[in-house]
């Protein structure tokens, strides 16, 4: 019976609440002892001083004197201000080193749904940045932390294949490409494709110019203009509409997209080539973030899906047509506005396809749990969806979550995909892995490996250091990537984490032998020993805790914690010379463990660790 379940036992008990039928058990909260009070855990006793009619120091005391005569593994306890603090026997101790040495399993039950995660869902315009790569990173870790939940869970992208924004690198391509491709050029598919969605917007704003200074441009700009705003800022306020009324390059772009919609077959072999370039570049990226998909979707297939929904939902007043035939849905019940979901011509947006993708999923795959990563600019229409879905009766709407997470920046600022001044991920995870290669050639000691080897080890150190850096972050909070201070080999980085399992694999190398079985004959367990097991004992928890909140940074603090204080471990115990074989065997097993955990923690994030640093 683990700690938690025989306290549980003992208050139930205490309380009588089995005798009523009570379950007291998911009252019972438990803590680590902060290190300025003397105990191991903390249990918390407010939610029982109403059954006890006690105050909670009183009911406090009565807890911890019954709990020090029932339950066998409590030998003392202490009471500051209404929490119980609980000191455990050693034998407690050895058990849980013995338990976690005989199984490297985590042993947490199946929860037997399947859950959907969304991410990633790139334009196959340019090629995935640096707000893609905290996408990307985020879907995938939850996705693991999900698994290790015990959810059966499936990744999926909708690529965003279609679209004016694709057909103007389409339009620039064959303006301006002169037969380029990504073989006669040497450049990745994408970044091709990305090249020419920039080269269209020059050569856009360079017509915009001209347009300004025309007869044209100029009428319009007194017939437009408000009283009393300047040229400079009617013409920004203007854009778009110059795009869609009086821009020639605007004007072949949208024929370019009716094209496509109409099935043009000249029209569409180019789009399926380029695309095609795109798809080999983004392979190349995702094989290096080492994620991959089970499942992807087109917008060009979904973005006609919902509207058989929205017509059958219309016959029973779930939405309503306006005067111009486009269709809407009311959700000012629910704190929201009135909610366009189908155009006056009858063609979808976003959210008509959204509601089709969801069905689809649904049907394909009967998810109990979609969930969508999608940066936090999208929260409304995500709130609408979910709502909508609500409203239509769908037997998933209850389990549709957006994991909303802030934009990030690097000390420089933000990006500006049009201008080309993407930080693009090709690019960063380069950058990365250049400055772990950096802080290992300047460090005093170099390992005598072949040069293939410290590639390996510069890359497993760059990448670990960049995955971290951006998933230690709670999701919701806005943040800037730094690379330097991301490789930095003291502090919470990935590489920090890193270096406690590789001191792990030198002392067991140097060990040489099998790590003899532990045996109980070890007794002065030391206090940084009782810290490391209380957190590996906690682990479980802790992921079923980061799963439940979507929230990979409960994950990285974990593997923070358990590095820092084996650091701390490392420098104040001797391990290999340590005061007698049964100690020496008790640390060699703690140190084995706390590897096998550091490794499938810093997995969940996505980061592989090295042999050798």
């Amino acid at each position: 019976m683990t700690l938690k379940a025989s306290i549980a036992s003992a208050i139930n008990t205490f309380f009588h609440s089995e005798r009523e039928g009570i379950d007291l058990s998911n009252k019972i909260v438990l803590n680590s002892t902060r290190k300025e009070f003397d105990g191991d855990y903390t249990l918390v006793v407010f939610p029982f001083s109403k059954m006890a009619k006690k105050s909670p120091q009183d009911t406090a005391e009565a807890i911890g004197e019954y709990l020090k005569e029932n339950v066998e593994i409590i030998e003392d306890f202490n009471v500051i201000k209404g929490f119980l603090n609980l000191s455990l026997k050693q034998e407690h101790w050895t058990k849980v080193l013995t338990d976690l040495s005989t199984s490297e399993e985590i042993t947490i039950p199946k929860k037997d749904k399947k859950v959907i995660v969304e991410f990633s869902s790139p334009n196959t315009n340019k090629p995935l940045h640096l707000g893609h790569i905290r996408n990307i990173l985020l879907g995938w870790s939850i996705s693991k932390i999900l698994k290790s939940a015990g959810y059966d869970v499936l990744n999926t992208q909708i690529v965003n294949d279609r679209g004016i924004a694709v057909c103007k690198s389409m339009l620039a391509w064959q303006l301006y490409g002169d037969g380029e491709t990504p073989e006669s050029s040497g450049i990745k598919g994408d970044h091709l494709i990305g090249k020419y969605y920039v080269i269209f917007s020059k050569k856009i704003k360079e017509e915009y110019a001209q347009w300004q200074k025309s007869e044209e441009g100029s009428r319009v700009k007194a017939e437009q203009i408000k009283d009393g705003e300047e040229a400079s800022v009617f013409f920004k306020r203007y854009e778009n509409t110059y795009f869609n009324e009086y821009s020639k390059l605007g004007l072949q772009a949208k024929e370019m997209l009716q094209k496509w919609e109409q099935n043009d077959t000249e029209i569409r072999a180019l789009w399926k080539k380029m695309n095609d370039w795109v798809y080999a570049g983004f392979e190349i990226t995702y094989n290096n973030l080492g994620v991959h998909f089970d499942k992807l979707y087109y917008e060009s297939d979904t973005y006609l899906l919902g509207k058989d929904i929205i017509e059958e939902e219309l016959k029973v007043n779930q939405f309503y047509k306006k005067d111009d035939g486009s269709v809407w849905m009311d959700l000012e019940d629910v704190g929201l506005d009135h909610k366009l979901v189908l155009r006056s011509d009858g063609t979808s947006v976003y959210m008509t396809q959204d509601i089709g993708t969801a069905e689809k999923r649904y049907e394909n795959h009967g998810a109990e749990k979609m969930i969508y990563v999608v940066g936090n600019e999208q929260d409304y229409h995500f709130k609408a969806l979910f709502e909508i879905l609500k409203k239509l009766g769908r037997p998933y709407a209850d389990g549709l979550y957006h994991l909303s997470y802030g934009m990030v920046d690097l000390p420089s600022g933000r990006m500006k995909s049009r201008e080309g001044t993407v930080v693009d991920a090709d690019d960063l995870m380069n950058e990365v892995i250049g400055e772990a290669a950096k802080n290992a050639s300047e460090r005093e000691i170099q390992l005598d490996i072949p040069e293939a080897e410290k590639t390996e080890i510069n890359r497993k150190v760059g990448m670990a250091a960049l995955k971290y850096f951006i998933l230690k972050v709670n999701p919701k909070k806005r943040m800037v990537f730094d690379p330097k201070e991301s490789v930095d080999m003291k502090g919470d980085t990935g590489p920090y984490i890193q270096n406690a399992f590789v001191r792990i694999q030198s002392i067991l190398r140097n060990y040489g032998d099998e790590i003899p079985t532990y045996t109980k004959g070890y007794t002065d367990i030391k206090e940084i020993e009782k810290e490391l097991l209380v957190l590996l004992d906690g682990y479980p928890r802790v992921i079923e805790e980061a799963a439940a909140q979507y929230d990979p940074s409960q994950i990285a603090s974990f593997s923070y914690q358990l590095a820092k204080t084996y650091h701390r471990f490392y420098n104040d115990v001797r391990i290999l010379k340590a005061e007698s074989e049964e100690a020496k065997s008790f640390r060699l097993n703690l140190c084995r463990v706390i590897g096998i955990k550091l490794a499938h923690s810093m997995d969940l994030l996505g980061v592989e660790m090295p042999e050798k640093m």
